[in-house]
């Protein structure tokens, strides 16, 4: 399938599945309530697990965020790679997506495809295309049939490195899970004390 059947699908309200840097990503408009619930069903996934979401680059970011002049010069440091960054979200995006709090997750990810793709959508959620508890996709052939079936196109990028992103929140100085380049997270969140 292309990029161009992808837009089309996010665009009607359907779900994708797209690669990234890590893993292959589950996504649909992250602005759209319902397609973000869709998200929610096609993953199993409980709604008080929030979910990121992905755009193609830091200014897009701030179009959907708020984040400190600290959280913007860890964005402009580590995206687009596989980090995760928590910043408080526009009151615009949906509650669904972040379980109604007030941070959210962004990602930008480091993938040609991805960033294509997002270069021309809105942004879209940003989970992993498993089923919750089940582990991370890294090969098209690996996916679900519930998560293969429910979605409206598949992009294959070939076999992803399978490594997490590491999901920090600049502005506390923590980091909520430990992934790709969690070392040199640390050592900037310590030079920026």
């Amino acid at each position: 399938m292309s990029v161009d059947e992808a837009v089309a699908a996010v665009r009607s309200g359907r779900a994708i599945v797209y690669p990234t840097e890590t893993v292959y990503g589950l996504g649909a408009d992250a602005t759209d309530g319902d397609a973000v619930e869709g998200v929610f069903d096609l993953k199993d996934r409980p709604r008080e697990n929030p979910l990121s979401l992905a755009v193609p680059d830091v200014d897009a970011a701030l179009d959907h965020t708020r984040p400190t002049d600290r959280a913007v010069r860890f964005m402009r440091r580590f995206l687009p790679g596989p980090v995760t960054v928590v910043v408080e979200r526009n009151p615009v995006l949906p509650d669904a997506l972040t379980a109604g709090r007030d941070r959210v997750g962004v990602r930008v990810p480091d993938h040609r495809i991805a960033r294509t793709l997002l270069a021309r959508t809105p942004p879209l959620t940003a989970t992993s295309a498993n089923r919750s508890g089940s582990p991370s996709v890294v090969r098209v052939a690996d996916l679900d049939d519930r998560v293969r079936e429910g979605v409206a196109v598949v992009l294959d990028g070939g076999e992803t490195s399978g490594t997490e992103s590491t999901v920090v929140d600049p502005d506390r100085g923590v980091i909520h899970r430990r992934g790709a380049t969690a070392g040199a997270i640390d050592a900037w969140l310590e030079a920026e004390q």
